[in-house]
């Protein structure tokens, strides 16, 4: 899941692309509300959180400027505003949460979640197939009941594949999820981390298989019989 978080404070910026990035999301970060704005209009995300003060422009401005587009990405805002009459407003222009600083992080990111498990949302409970089990929210997979090791971009890869299972899942879309526009993608990003969730899939027994389509992209299946394949 990639998320846009629109934060001036330096500091609580590099906090919270650390601390989501932990907690498995793909992070963008920027300070300016123009930048925000761009990046919204190339890249899909899954949330956004939003600071209300922003150098170039008011927060409030930037949630309006999605909404009007008609762009319905789940909001979170991010303020010191504590009066009602801030809240109300921005509820009512739109956002779908309200945070007020100082906050826990731990706070922020079971909200981050809960605004994905909405009807809408992106995060489900837990994904099954074959005999992989992924708990989006606690973050741990399972192979036959027993729980394995994956770092945070295998992880991502693997719920991709996993929501998609059965279809095919584009190269393009993969790197989109998978990377923010700050991480250096190389053109066999995507295959070196397909192969080495492949690898270890395999190695403890997972009824999955994740075949790749030349020139197209991948699908992850529980039987060959579901793709042509051009190389597992």
């Amino acid at each position: 899941m990639r998320l846009l978080v629109i934060e001036d404070n330096r500091e609580l910026s590099g906090l919270l692309l650390e601390e989501l990035e932990k907690a498995g999301f793909t992070v963008d970060c920027f300070r300016l509300a123009d930048e925000a704005i761009a990046a919204v209009a190339i890249a899909q995300y899954s949330a956004v959180v939003l600071d209300l003060g922003l150098p170039d422009s008011d927060g409030m401005e930037v949630l309006a400027a999605l909404r009007d587009r008609g762009d319905s990405t789940p909001v979170l805002i991010l303020t010191a505003r504590d009066g009602l009459e801030d809240r109300v407003k921005g509820l009512n222009r739109g956002a779908d949460d309200y945070v007020l600083k100082p906050f826990e992080m731990e706070e922020l990111i079971a909200r981050v979640k809960a605004l994905l498990r909405r009807p809408g949302g992106a995060l489900g409970v837990t994904l099954n197939v074959g005999n992989v089990t992924f708990d989006t929210i606690t973050r741990v997979v399972s192979v036959a009941g027993k729980d394995i090791s994956l770092s945070p971009r295998e992880l991502s890869l693997l719920e991709n594949l996993m929501r998609s299972a059965r279809r095919v899942v584009t190269k393009a879309a993969l790197e989109e999820n998978l990377y923010g526009f700050n991480e250096q993608v190389t053109s066999n990003s995507v295959e070196v981390a397909v192969h080495r969730l492949r690898k270890k899939l395999t190695s403890v027994g997972a009824k999955i298989t994740i075949h790749t389509l030349r020139g197209v992209g991948y699908l992850m299946s529980t039987s060959q019989a579901d793709a042509t394949v051009e190389g597992t």
